[in-house]
């Protein structure tokens, strides 16, 4: 295969393609199974047991790899979510038009984010923590706002995260009146109200999607930076003066023990690391391939970020339900029975559903379709 075979589309922003495509690379391994086998293939103790763990969410304050894969997801959306709105009224559609798509579109990731739960629980359930149901949230909040002045949208948002931890802080709920405690918190509260359950000992909150909705409304931002006429170098500068300053606040804000970092209830100082990392990962793919045109390799990740939410909910679903489960019977038994300790098979078995839905995006590809909401 030759990466002569994938063309896009003159004037795209690959390092958007890119980003996208990576960070749903990441979250199809997660489904195939790679991290949890890794995990189990490692001693604990030794470097690559280390590295593993940083595919795994820590459990409570603290930041790993992966609990940026979420806020990169929900950033990254708003970045084409500006794309996507200025190319719909550069059709004529009507602002009714495209706050009728966006309403569809949210309601649908909804439905999706609490079907994905049913399907986790095998019966029917109400449960929103899905990242789907949490981002059908965070775009209605970015895109309502979107046609204010920038600096407005930047107070809106940092006036999200500072309602959120008024609330956490200060609501005074018995029971729930620990701000930085699992399921004693306001979060847990609000999971109360909304699915009369808590999150099973995970400390997962629904209101989660208040303060993220930054990490969409910054995306919106910076999207509208790239759209611009600006140079290149002026685009990075502006990435990294924000995003220098989120990462070392949140930080700071964590070292001090003012607010610590903790991605279950998204507190500010998450919310503004998460947010200032996806800002400088931004600006290092627009580096890397807009301006210093490497870019003969991305299409190995981009085309895997063209059908984002379908190949998100497969892997999610028949993915990892199905594919995973089908497969194990022929590799990972069959690497067994030929002397293959279980968790060598099972890791090569995720290897190989790894590669199928690969192959399954560049069928998509090939075929020019592109699943949409």
């Amino acid at each position: 295969m030759k990466e002569k075979t994938i063309s896009f589309k003159p004037g795209r922003l690959l390092s958007l393609d890119l980003f996208r495509g990576l960070v749903m690379f990441l979250l199809i391994a997660e489904g195939a199974g790679i991290y949890h086998t890794w995990l189990n293939a490692t001693e604990p103790g030794s470097v690559m047991h280390g590295i593993a763990l940083q595919f795994h969410h820590h459990p409570w304050n603290g930041l790993r790899f992966w609990d940026l894969v979420q806020p990169y997801f929900m950033f990254i959306v708003g970045v084409a979510m500006w794309f996507s709105v200025k190319k719909r009224e550069g059709r004529g559609e009507s602002r009714r038009k495209v706050t009728l798509h966006i309403l569809r579109r949210c309601l649908i990731l909804l439905a999706f984010g609490v079907g994905l739960h049913i399907g986790y629980r095998g019966r029917l359930v109400w449960e929103l923590w899905n990242v789907l149901s949490q981002l059908s949230v965070t775009i209605l909040i970015a895109y309502a706002i979107m046609r204010l002045p920038g600096r407005t949208q930047l107070l809106i948002s940092l006036g999200l995260l500072l309602l959120s931890e008024s609330l956490y802080r200060f609501t005074g709920i018995p029971g729930y009146d620990q701000p930085f405690v699992k399921d004693h918190n306001f979060g847990s509260f609000m999971d109360m109200v909304l699915m009369g359950k808590i999150n099973d000992g995970g400390g997962w909150v629904a209101f989660n999607c208040i303060p993220t909705a930054a990490h969409t409304i910054w995306g919106v931002l910076a999207g509208k930076l790239m759209a611009t006429q600006a140079s290149g170098w002026k685009k990075i500068r502006t990435l990294l003066a924000f995003g220098i300053p989120a990462v070392l606040l949140g930080y700071i804000l964590d070292g001090t023990g003012l607010d610590p970092i903790i991605k279950r209830i998204c507190t500010a100082s998450f919310v503004l690391t998460s947010g200032g990392w996806a800002l400088l990962t931004l600006a290092f793919f627009y580096w890397l391939v807009d301006l210093a045109g490497m870019k003969k390799w991305t299409w190995f990740f981009a085309i895997v970020g063209m059908n984002p939410i379908f190949i998100y909910v497969f892997m999610e679903t028949a993915g990892k339900q199905w594919l995973v489960d089908f497969s194990s019977s022929f590799i990972a038994d069959g690497l067994i029975r030929l002397g293959s300790s279980g968790t060598l098979a099972m890791f090569i078995n995720s290897v190989v559903v790894l590669g199928i839905a690969w192959l399954l995006c560049y069928w998509l590809y090939r075929r020019q379709i592109f699943i949409k909401i």
